[in-house]
């Protein structure tokens, strides 16, 4: 009898052990077969009523990389660094693939600073851009030109919202 007992012991052990292993590759298998939510996306209107869509830079990843190693930015798009705090935020294009044109926004949502056709950077050391000369807690990324194209000037106000 009791050899059966051992038996069944070893028989419920590796049951539960078979129901967790299956547990963790349903869970797994799931990640890749449930659709994850999209980027969340503002977005921001300009006085001149032109618009962007801008990805949030909301992940560490996103926030470290930024636009690097796209190709490119369809036009009218970008990039809305949302930082923790209000500060003078500097930015750098380090590994991006195209020049892009940079905002930098306050808490109220109104320009402090703007460059222009900031070249992309290969390897270090690559230049730091800002920071502004004010505080500020926003920097929109948009593609080289955008500055002059939609006429945005310093103290113009922002209008943002999260497309759902």
């Amino acid at each position: 009898m009791a050899v059966t007992q051992g038996s069944d012991r070893e028989q419920k052990k590796k049951r539960i052990i078979m129901m967790i292993l299956l547990a963790v590759l349903l869970m797994s298998v799931s990640m890749f077969l449930v659709p994850q939510k999209d980027t969340d996306v503002i977005v921001v209107t300009f006085p001149s009523g032109i618009t962007v869509e801008a990805e949030v830079a909301q992940t560490p990843e996103k926030l470290l990389f930024g636009l690097a190693f796209r190709d490119g930015l369809p036009p009218n798009t970008g990039m809305l660094y949302i930082f923790e705090e209000n500060g003078l935020h500097r930015v750098r294009t380090k590994e991006y693939r195209f020049p892009i044109d940079m905002i930098w926004v306050d808490e109220s949502h109104h320009v402090v600073h703007m460059v222009e056709h900031a070249d992309p950077c290969a390897k270090d050391p690559c230049p730091l851009f800002g920071p502004p000369p004010e505080p500020a807690r926003y920097v929109l990324q948009t593609e080289a030109g955008f500055i002059r194209r939609s006429g945005v000037a310093k103290g113009d106000e922002l209008k943002y919202v999260l497309r759902m």
